[in-house]
């Protein structure tokens, strides 16, 4: 934090203003200011959560104490993490280890996606499919992660029997970490494996956020992204390659009248329901606040398997 800001008052950490005493309104408007320049997409909730975590704070109590003095230390702090935001673009999760995601919070690490909360559409979705909150019913989540979408239905659906699956080791032990840290440790089964290699059984409601993204994207997308698990963010050549599979093996899965819900790109809704169609079931789209197809589910026949 050293250019100077509009009015010509140098940064927080630079030269002459060194022993200056900065509130927190200050420091946030620096910072917003410096990460709108950079083209970061949420500037000022980036600057307060940098700031609450490096006070020791929630959010609103910046709006209390904006006139408090930020000490040498803090600021100290702060200045840290604003230079790792700023200058690698490491996304604010990864550097306080921690989203929130249908109001749970969630330790996350360069290990796992960052729950988006585009993904609440997902968790919606699997909602419709399992309409009776107290009804038991067992649901697979394919590809966990953070264990995001398994522990958001496991609150929202407590006779329900969760399995979460990943292929990766390290995924696998925040997830668990995360649901021991929620008190939902015997609610949910963690199981390695590849996609659906060697499950069996008939769930109810399978659900998934699986690597969407073309290879050919990669040079496009958001720098922060490059901090993020490649394996969860692209599927391949065409970005269909992992749904392609997940829609072939649904009817293998799925009991009587079950249904999946899996979430697509923006562009990707016809060809997915075309893909579950062919695989026998009926798809229905789900679209995100912002309007964009989000999710494709697919349900079994009333009265019939899928299988």
């Amino acid at each position: 934090m050293t250019a100077p800001t509009s009015g010509g008052r140098t940064a927080p950490a630079a030269g002459a203003d060194r022993d200056r005493i900065w509130t927190v309104l200050e420091l946030l408007r620096w910072t917003t200011g410096h990460f709108e320049k950079l083209g970061i997409e949420t500037p000022r909730l980036d600057a307060e959560c940098l700031l609450a975590s490096a006070l020791g704070v929630d959010r609103m109590r910046l709006y209390i104490d904006f006139e408090k003095p930020v000490m040498d230390e803090e600021r100290a702090v702060f200045r840290d993490l604003v230079r790792r935001r700023a200058g690698e673009r490491i996304p604010v999760a990864h550097l306080l280890e921690q989203r929130e995601f249908w109001s749970l919070p969630l330790r996350v690490t360069p290990d796992v996606l960052v729950p988006r909360p585009d993904t609440e559409t997902l968790v919606s979705a699997a909602l419709e499919l399992l309409p009776d909150p107290e009804a038991p019913a067992r649901v697979l989540d394919l590809g966990t992660g953070s264990g995001a979408v398994a522990l958001a239905l496991a609150r929202e659906r407590p006779a329900a029997v969760i399995t979460a699956t990943d292929i990766s080791i390290k995924a696998l032990k925040i997830a668990q970490e995360n649901a021991e840290t929620l008190g939902m440790a015997t609610r949910i089964r963690f199981l390695r494996g590849d996609w659906t290699d060697a499950l069996r059984g008939a769930w109810d409601c399978v659900v998934a956020n699986p690597p969407y993204l073309a290879l050919a994207e990669r040079d496009g997308l958001a720098p922060e992204l490059a901090h993020e698990p490649d394996r969860a963010l692209f599927a391949g050549a065409t970005g269909l390659e992992a749904l392609d599979l997940l829609c072939r093996e649904a009817p293998r899965l799925l009991g009587p009248q079950g249904g999946v819900a899996f979430e697509i790109g923006p562009d990707q809704a016809p060809a997915v329901s075309e893909r579950l169609r062919a695989a026998g079931l009926t798809p229905a789209v789900r679209r995100d606040l912002a309007g964009r197809d989000r999710v494709v589910m697919g349900r079994a026949e009333a009265g019939t398997s899928a299988k």
